[in-house]
């Protein structure tokens, strides 16, 4: 008999074979100061339980977990293999657990944590409410779950023409509904993280946007990120059906190293993007 095809999990086929650990990694280290002044403002106590659900490949798991010290647990859970073999590699010697599991449905005891994180997840699950309540359930009466998402306002690269910005962020929501077969109106409800957040039944609800804001000198992990895991990774050649020739030729140019307007050698270049912070806690508490 031939091999079994693997199980698709959720919205965008999500297996537990399936990886993009190389783009995870490279927004986490981008958005890294954000990521970490959000984590800060959670005031989170020393010897604390956190879970990050759907960690990738660990990083800001390992960052929660200088939150919680030696005397806490910090467990990431994801469901590609290959995510957590990297986080668990990354992760030798600290105090951190890895999960395989899809967070849809999560292993974990009732009241096992004082902190549950999902960022950029929770918009790959078919029932995303569902989730968010089950993840609840593992909450300590006083416990919150954080649902963040990036890039709820259109990013922000060329500045200096906005049609043409306007003219790729249409293309790149065109190519995603087309990729995963959804309509506008699916890919538009990602972004209700307030509501999803009071269908889940959580109590005290807050939220909060963090902006990500970058300008000239950009570090090596801005370069980064916006070449390889943009550019190339969720532009390139995959939008080229997608926008007239030559907008897209008008992309090329600025987005090519070596190209004499090549955008992140400008010294103009400012880049905006959010990161949306959604909190909540357990409505039985």
């Amino acid at each position: 008999m031939g091999q079994q095809p693997e199980v698709r999990h959720g919205l965008l086929g999500d297996t537990p074979t399936r990886t993009y650990g190389g783009k995870l990694a490279l927004f986490n280290r981008f958005a890294e100061p954000e990521i970490r002044q959000v984590f800060a403002s959670f005031e989170i106590q020393q010897g604390s339980r956190v879970l990050d659900a759907g960690c990738g490949v660990g990083l800001a798991t390992a960052w929660l977990a200088e939150q919680v010290g030696p005397a806490g647990l910090v467990v990431g859970c994801d469901l590609s293999g290959p995510h957590l073999r990297i986080a668990s590699d990354e992760a030798a010697g600290r105090h951190l657990a890895f999960v395989q599991t899809d967070i849809a449905t999560p292993p974990f005891r009732a009241e096992s944590f004082d902190l549950v994180w999902c960022a950029n997840t929770i918009n790959h699950l078919s029932d995303p409410a569902e989730a968010v309540r089950n993840l609840a359930m593992a909450l300590r009466p006083t416990g919150r779950i954080a649902l963040a998402q990036s890039g709820f306002l259109p990013d922000m690269f060329f500045a200096w023409d906005e049609r043409l910005e306007r003219e790729v962020t249409r293309a790149v929501r065109q190519y995603y509904r087309d990729k995963y077969g959804l309509s506008e109106q699916a890919t538009t409800a990602m972004r209700g993280l307030v509501g999803l957040a009071q269908r889940a039944g959580l109590s005290n609800i807050e939220t909060r946007t963090v902006v990500i804001e970058r300008t000239q000198p950009l570090a090596d992990s801005d370069r980064d990120y916006l070449h390889n895991a943009v550019f190339t990774g969720y532009w390139g050649e995959r939008l080229r059906p997608y926008l007239r020739d030559d907008d897209w030729q008008e992309v090329q140019r600025l987005c090519t190293p070596g190209s004499p307007d090549y955008c992140l050698d400008r010294p103009d270049f400012h880049h905006i993007q959010t990161l949306t912070v959604v909190v909540g806690g357990r409505s039985d508490r």
